[in-house]
């Protein structure tokens, strides 16, 4: 299996000039823990919940900072760029500036050793100069889970052109858009995984997927979730 197999999509995304509480409303929102920061269509760094940890809203920003107790002891003030990540008010404030991207058609287990690597929890595909999806640990989660225990470890043909169809399908229908699910596809079996808002938004995803031929069946994974909204 490769990236393009388990990726998430469509991919959920922010400007340099969203504000930080916006983030925060769409990652809570959405169930997901990072967004790209797109500019005019090219990738310039991504906001994780580890961008957000240290607000000064919150009171995190005086948080002991990790480290040998002789650097905290003479450090002094918090350095600028950690003044910046506490009182940055817009993602071109927060995001991280150096993002570890992949291919399409980067194998899972290259994905996850540069995950476990780099310690970092999501990776951006790319085609070309495009975010095409994101590749989270979440999603090889999901592929394990979606695993057959007799499966082989290459998909086949069969099972990427059902989900490059659904994919398609699914893309053009707003009610999709608006949720954060992932699709794996393995045996003929669609799996759904991430969240869901409706018994209607479920239904549709069902029938959308009974009608790719080829499928064999349909399980959905997500869980309800209420978007938040209203933050004060």
């Amino acid at each position: 299996m490769q990236a393009s197999d388990i990726m998430s999509t469509p991919v959920i995304s922010v400007a340099p000039d969203t504000p930080v509480k916006d983030i925060a409303v769409l990652l809570f929102g959405k169930r997901i823990s990072g967004v790209p920061v797109l500019e005019e269509g090219r990738l310039v760094g991504l906001v994780s919940e580890g961008d957000l940890l240290r607000r000064h809203e919150i009171g995190t920003d005086q948080a002991e900072r990790s480290g040998s107790w002789w650097l905290r002891m003479f450090g002094g003030e918090r350095t600028p760029a950690e003044y910046v990540k506490a009182h940055g008010r817009r993602a071109q404030d927060v995001m991280t500036r150096e993002v570890v991207t992949i291919l399409p058609d980067t194998p899972l287990a290259e994905i996850a050793t540069l995950l476990e690597s780099r310690g970092i929890k999501r990776v951006p595909v790319m085609r070309d100069e495009q975010v095409v999806g994101i590749v989270s640990r979440a999603n090889l989660v999901q592929a394990l889970a979606g695993m057959h225990p007799a499966a082989v470890r290459v998909t086949p043909p069969v099972d990427q052109a059902i989900r490059g169809r659904l994919q398609a399908e699914l893309e053009r229908q707003s009610w999709w858009r608006e949720a954060a699910s992932n699709i794996i596809v393995t045996d003929g079996v669609v799996h759904y995984f991430g969240t869901v808002h409706s018994d209607e938004q479920q239904q549709a995803a069902r029938i959308a997927a009974e009608n790719i031929p080829g499928v064999r069946g349909v399980e959905d994974h997500r869980v309800r979730f209420r978007q938040v909204a209203g933050w004060d």
